[in-house]
């Protein structure tokens, strides 16, 4: 199969990201086995979602990965002119949900494989194919945790998104989390038999606001845009109506990390912000959506140098957005 018919069965799998990739899966499973590849499936606690793992040449020996994610966000845009589970062809540019990012790079990547089956390969080759990455690479640390059991350690791992061919080699490091805080309800006439979780989730928020200032202050490197480490809350939600005390409200904040720090560790202010609640009667609940550590390659890399090589284009030095699979270099 040519790459733009790859793309084509690829796209026609609705895999948004948080619902099932079973059929995708089994799809890629049986079109690499159908060329002798080992293939490994590695299912997430979701108990319907699995990442996959497949090589060619010997797994015994370090070689390079090409990883991609098979989930897609919903289709909801307004502007779609044709069924965005359908390819659509146009000239020389191809229509669909993912062709870009990212199904186009798997399509592309599998397109290869009866090639690579053919050399004498020294090194392997693997293929790996993650889920929810655009929910906060949730799939992808299931399937690192595997990769010892199931190969040597990569010489490198190439991430297929949509960076025009071009190597990246740095990236910020990503950390989300999920705040509920509960009170108790009552009528707003009398707020002293109540705990209102809002003005809680107040104290939360202040601790982020000032938290976001101080890292504006630096430290900086001065190869992302900003420069320096950002806290953000993207989300609040609580409350029924005007007269009811707030019994519940829930906050969704990220750190997004320069290579010099921890992103988990920017959210520390704020988490113990949270866990002071809890002296005042109030529960709180703090879950880690998704966390992923920054990407920090010199030029002089084999990999960077590898890539420079291949595309005939220089790296990028960085960027601000990121990618959870570790030893990356995104192109």
């Amino acid at each position: 199969m040519h790459a733009p018919d790859i793309l084509a069965k690829l796209v026609s799998f609705e895999s948004v990201v948080g619902t099932t990739n079973a059929d995708i899966i089994e799809w890629i499973k049986a079109y690499l086995k159908s060329f002798g590849a080992k293939v490994d499936i590695i299912p997430g606690p979701e108990g319907d979602r699995s990442n996959l793992l497949a090589t060619i040449g010997p797994r015994d020996k370090p070689g390079y990965v090409f990883s991609g994610h098979t989930d897609v966000v919903p289709a909801n845009e307004k502007g779609w002119t044709s069924d965005p589970f359908v390819l659509r062809v146009d000239g020389e540019r191809l229509y669909g949900r993912g062709t870009s990012d990212m199904k186009g790079f798997l399509a592309a990547s599998l397109a290869a494989v009866p090639m690579l089956v053919a050399s004498p390969l020294m090194r392997p080759i693997h293929f790996a194919f993650s889920y929810d990455e655009e929910a906060g690479c949730r799939g992808v640390p299931h399937l690192i945790a595997r990769l010892p059991e199931l190969c040597e350690t990569p010489l490198g791992v190439i991430v297929g998104e949509p960076s025009n061919m071009r190597a990246i080699l740095a990236h910020k490091g990503k950390a989300a989390a999920r705040v509920t805080v509960k009170g108790r309800s009552g009528h707003s006439s009398r707020p002293d038999l109540g705990l209102n979780a809002i003005h809680a989730v107040g104290e939360v928020l202040r601790s982020a606001v000032s938290t976001a200032q101080a890292l504006a202050k630096g430290p900086f490197e001065t190869e992302f845009e900003p420069p320096y480490s950002s806290v953000s809350v993207g989300t609040i939600q609580g409350g029924q109506a005007v007269n009811i005390i707030p019994d519940l409200c829930t906050l969704e904040i990220e750190a997004r990390a320069i290579s010099s720090a921890d992103p988990a560790a920017l959210l520390s202010p704020v988490r113990d912000a949270a866990a002071a609640l809890e002296h005042r009667e109030f529960r709180v609940e703090w879950e880690t959506l998704s966390s992923y550590p920054a990407l920090s390659l010199p030029r002089t890399a084999p990999l960077a140098c590898l890539l420079a090589e291949l595309t005939g284009i220089e790296p990028l030095p960085a960027v601000s957005y990121g990618e959870g699979f570790s030893m990356r270099a995104a192109v």
